[in-house]
């Protein structure tokens, strides 16, 4: 590692771009789904916006929901998918490109299909669950906004 962030930029080009998808589930309150990353995965423990990887020839919505019908048995429609703001984060392993979408509208009730716990939480309150560095900025942008 460098001190300059160029230099440390291009010493690791050959890292590959990851797409994610998330969105900000709201309810009727102004409530935020999270989900928290479940034993064996990366980041187990830490909690997220639900999403997932965008598939080679996948648009972020579409892919968004085919993750939420995955993960939460939810039906979301594309034109329900407000974007919103990205997340830009350099890991050790890869660079995440993180598109966050907004949605208050869905239908299905809101269930854990993975294993994996999910809470509504207040916005004001995100700040108080452990999150993966990508998703930290995204906590004020919705706090700001919400």
């Amino acid at each position: 590692m460098t001190n300059c962030p160029e230099l440390e930029l291009k010493h690791r080009a050959d890292l590959s771009t990851l797409v994610v998808a998330a969105v900000a589930l709201v309810d009727v309150d102004g409530r935020v789904l999270i989900a928290e990353r479940p034993q064996g995965k990366s980041m187990a423990g830490l909690w997220e916006f639900p999403g997932g990887k965008v598939e080679p020839g996948e648009t972020p919505e579409r892919a968004l929901i085919r993750e939420l019908k995955e993960e939460l048995a939810i039906d979301v429609t594309e034109a329900c998918l407000a974007p919103f703001t990205f997340a830009s984060h350099l890991y050790d392993e890869f660079y995440l490109l993180m598109p966050l979408y907004l949605c208050r509208r869905w239908d299905g009730v809101v269930r854990p299909c993975e294993g994996q716990r999910i809470r509504w939480v207040r916005p004001l309150d995100l700040r108080s669950y452990p999150m993966p560095p990508a998703d930290q900025p995204l906590v004020a942008m919705l706090r700001d906004f919400l």
